[in-house]
């Protein structure tokens, strides 16, 4: 992902907006895309800044309020698969990935690798 282009720079194309030049000479002049200049305007008459918004950020956990049950689960049932906890968070109304279940096994150390030495 590319960074925000400086605040100066913002601030100068704005200024040259609303002094009345078009956003597409603007943006030829200060070698940014026409669009850019549209947003940024657009931006600083809707909220007097020019400031870029925030980029990326987190996702929730989905798994995470259904903890107890997973733990629960795996306690019960020694030979409990991946899909087969998959398809009963399915059951329960939670439609996730098996990579989804392995990841949150994994961050949550929870781990039920079936072996002969375990009952």
């Amino acid at each position: 992902m590319t960074a925000s282009l400086s605040r100066d720079l913002r601030e100068r194309v704005v200024t040259a907006v609303e002094a009345g030049e078009s956003c597409r000479s603007v943006a030829a002049r200060f070698g940014i895309a026409a669009s850019s200049a549209v947003k940024w305007s657009q931006r600083f008459r809707a909220s007097g800044s020019v400031a870029p918004g925030k980029m990326g950020g987190h996702r929730k956990r989905v798994l995470e309020p259904h903890r107890a049950f997973i733990i629960e689960r795996i306690n019960q049932e020694a030979h409990l698969s991946l899909h087969r906890l998959k398809d009963e968070l399915a059951l329960r109304g939670v439609k996730v990935s098996h990579d989804t279940v392995w990841r949150f096994l994994r961050r949550e150390g929870l781990r039920f690798k079936k072996n002969a030495v375990r009952p």
